[in-house]
């Protein structure tokens, strides 16, 4: 995608603060909750997958380790006006290779009920029941790498 550049980054980066804001605005404040009120001391574990067009961060993806060969991507953000052009699947691309790359096997992620198709076109399936996260429903989804 013509002036979207993707990188890694970690907590301590300078560019969090913007991560931060970007998973506040779209992930909770729709929802009436606040980050400000969740424990986020997981994200000094995480690798941080951001998109970013004219210096401003538009998408991010955390991806938290579960042991050796397992990821939890989590958090997955998408700025309103960059929703349904590809931002999203450029990020999930990345961070699968990236994490292919470090010798990771499963990717793991609960899907709110309406990204599921999302997941699906990406080859991503729904491994159990419904479940409510954060007042919505979510479906268990994962993605096994090729050996």
């Amino acid at each position: 995608m013509e002036g979207i550049v993707v990188s890694h980054i970690r907590s301590s980066s300078p560019g969090y603060r913007q991560v931060w804001d970007l998973r506040e605005e779209i992930l909770r404040i729709p929802i009436g909750l606040s980050l400000k009120n969740e424990d986020l001391s997981g994200d000094w574990e995480d690798d941080i997958f951001i998109a970013k067009h004219n210096d401003q961060i538009i998408a991010c993806l955390m991806l938290h380790p579960i042991g050796k060969k397992q990821v939890q991507f989590r958090q997955m953000a998408v700025c309103n006006e960059w929703q349904g052009k590809g931002v999203g699947k450029l990020l999930v691309v990345s961070a699968e290779k990236f994490c292919f790359d470090k010798g990771c096997r499963k990717i793991i992620l609960h899907a709110r009920k309406v990204a599921v198709g999302f997941y699906e076109k990406l080859g991503y399936s729904i491994s159990g029941n419904e479940f409510v996260e954060v007042g919505m429903a979510h479906y268990m989804m994962e993605k096994h790498m090729p050996a």
